[in-house]
């Protein structure tokens, strides 16, 4: 009788076992990302970017219709084709476009945006499809002016909001006094005002800015020193989303290797030469 119940319990104990194991790997099963899977299924991605930063995003008009170009988003086409769908920009305000990802209004971001710690501790970085170099924009003519650190003590500099420029003009530019607005655009209108003396910003689109007006624009010899942290330019997805993530490295990898990403680069500052302002 005493072997009967303890072959009986050995078998009641093997059958609990089965049974949570079932459904561990059931619950494992349903909380797997799929990410990807939903924006195939959608059929659309949704990029957010804020489009004033040539040659990495800007508007123009072309055959009497505004579109956002640049960089970001000829990489962002990419990335949706990679994957089989079809490419919505939204144009979102930069300091607002990681609590838009949060809240799900885009799928990704590509906007020049470095993944720093800050940034790093919220979102989710894609390996880096570019690096990025920082400068202080002038007024043509004032090089000389402001050709050291110590040069723009008393300078009012303008930097937009939440970027790695304004964090290293505030590290860097001693004695500046220190200007933030969400857009860049407004920057540069100010700066040719005379409201400010200078723009914290990328070397990238300081060079456009110059190419495309010579006659308004210049670059200060100063280098606004950068780590490797807050100068890789990377894709921004939620940190849930980790098959979403793996697609856009594999894509980026491709678009390296094959030199895309440098073509695509020189194709964004044609874009700049041609249609930005």
């Amino acid at each position: 009788m005493n072997l009967k119940k303890s072959k009986l319990g050995l078998l009641l104990a093997l059958a609990l076992v089965m049974l949570v194991t079932l459904a561990a790997c059931g619950s494992t099963k349903s909380s797997q990302d799929n990410s990807l899977q939903k924006i195939k299924a959608k059929k659309t991605i949704v990029l957010g970017t804020s489009a004033d930063a040539a040659p990495f995003e800007f508007p123009i008009m072309q055959n009497g219709a505004k579109k956002i170009v640049g960089y970001d988003v000829m990489v962002a086409k990419k990335i949706a084709k990679s994957i089989g769908v079809k490419l919505e920009i939204e144009n979102i305000a930069f300091p607002s476009l990681i609590s838009e990802l949060q809240d799900k209004k885009v799928d990704f971001i590509l906007a020049g945006m470095v993944a720093n710690k800050q940034r790093k501790k919220v979102v989710a970085f894609s390996k880096p499809y570019h690096y990025a170099k920082f400068t202080v924009l002038l007024r043509k003519g004032e090089e000389k002016k402001f050709s050291s650190l110590s040069s723009f003590k008393g300078a009012a500099i303008g930097a937009q909001q939440s970027s790695v420029p304004q964090k290293l003009a505030q590290q860097q530019l001693k004695g500046a006094n220190l200007v933030v607005e969400s857009s860049l655009n407004t920057l540069t209108t100010e700066l040719l005002n005379g409201k400010l003396d200078g723009i914290a910003i990328g070397k990238d689109s300081a060079d456009m800015y110059v190419k495309k007006f010579p006659d308004k624009y210049a670059i200060s010899k100063v280098r606004l020193k950068a780590s490797t942290d807050v100068s890789a330019v990377s894709v921004a997805v939620r940190k849930s989303d980790k098959t979403l993530l793996k697609k856009i490295n594999q894509e980026i990898t491709r678009l390296d290797k094959n030199g895309q990403l440098t073509k695509m680069y020189q194709q964004a500052q044609d874009l700049q030469m041609k249609y930005g302002k």
